[in-house]
């Protein structure tokens, strides 16, 4: 499918630039999507961080290598993108848990972490709720963080985000924001073409942006609503996995260019009942 062919080409050129310099921008452009998504995809696909993927892929070719030719370690760290052969030893001793250095020595054990290839697998054993959608465009008004492209990163700094916004009352702030449709607490992702990488707590408002606060324009645009059902941020994370690994690969849809939310009602967050959204911006394939 041309989908994971896309995927599969940004895979091949990440292959043939190990030795030396890899662009991530230049892979996402390969793949059609924007950089913050396909590091996205890229995680839940396969299961790893895209930077753990290179890393663990160019550490695999340094071993084979280091055992079979005599080029030195300082050598081998720059051609594989290392300023110094400190920071080479370090990322070669987290996939092989030796020192390159011993990499040379009979007996050895090393890691050999191969090339991945995208395929499609249908499971179709649990139901997705989705609906297509066209909204106008909206204004959001809340707090916000900065992100960077880094996933794995924003993984660990969005929560602490949502608890620094209970922890000092702006959250009940956002929640009397709220006068206009999607009714809910938001989280807003603006990931447009890999720039202004923004998270907001935020709700849907026309009133006035309230000290320490920011407002922020969604886009008219087509969505995908998905239902998600359980407790957060569990089943929302599954959801997503799901969505980007099992319904958007034979949907014929991709990614837009416009902001990724999710959209939390009034209830028990940690109910196994309780009812969220995901609104994935959607465009028809070509």
């Amino acid at each position: 499918m041309e989908w994971l062919e896309r995927l599969n080409a940004s895979i091949n050129y990440i292959e043939e630039n190990l030795e030396g310099e890899i662009n991530i921008n230049q892979a996402a452009k390969i793949a059609f999507c924007s950089t913050f998504h396909f590091q996205r995809m890229f995680s839940y696909m396969a299961g790893i961080p895209l930077s753990e993927y290179i890393r663990r892929r160019r550490m695999t070719s340094a071993a084979f290598e280091l055992q079979n030719s005599g080029i030195k370690i300082i050598d081998l760290s720059l051609k594989y993108g290392y300023e110094s052969p400190t920071s080479f030893n370090r990322a070669f001793q987290s996939v092989h848990g030796v020192a390159p250095s011993m990499a040379r020595e009979e007996g050895v054990r090393l890691k050999a972490y191969p090339r991945m290839i995208f395929l499609i697998s249908i499971k179709g054993d649990t139901e997705m709720n989705y609906k297509i959608e066209k909204k106008d465009a909206f204004r959001i008004v809340g707090v916000k963080e900065h992100l960077t492209l880094n996933v794995e990163e924003n993984m660990t700094r969005v929560p602490v985000l949502w608890a620094e916004t209970f922890q000092n009352g702006r959250f009940e702030i956002i929640c009397s924001l709220s006068n206009r449709e999607p009714s809910g607490i938001l989280g807003v992702s603006t990931c447009m073409n890999g720039e202004n990488l923004d998270y907001y707590i935020a709700s849907a408002t026309n009133q006035p942006v309230p000290e320490n606060m920011y407002d922020y324009e969604i886009p008219a645009s087509t969505w995908a609503v998905f239902e998600c059902i359980g407790p957060m941020p569990t089943a929302i994370q599954e959801m997503q996995k799901r969505i980007i690994s099992e319904w958007l690969p034979t949907s014929g849809y991709e990614y837009a260019d416009a902001p990724d939310i999710e959209l939390y009602p009034e209830g028990d967050t940690t109910s196994p009942a309780y009812r969220t959204e995901i609104w994935l911006p959607v465009t028809k394939k070509a």
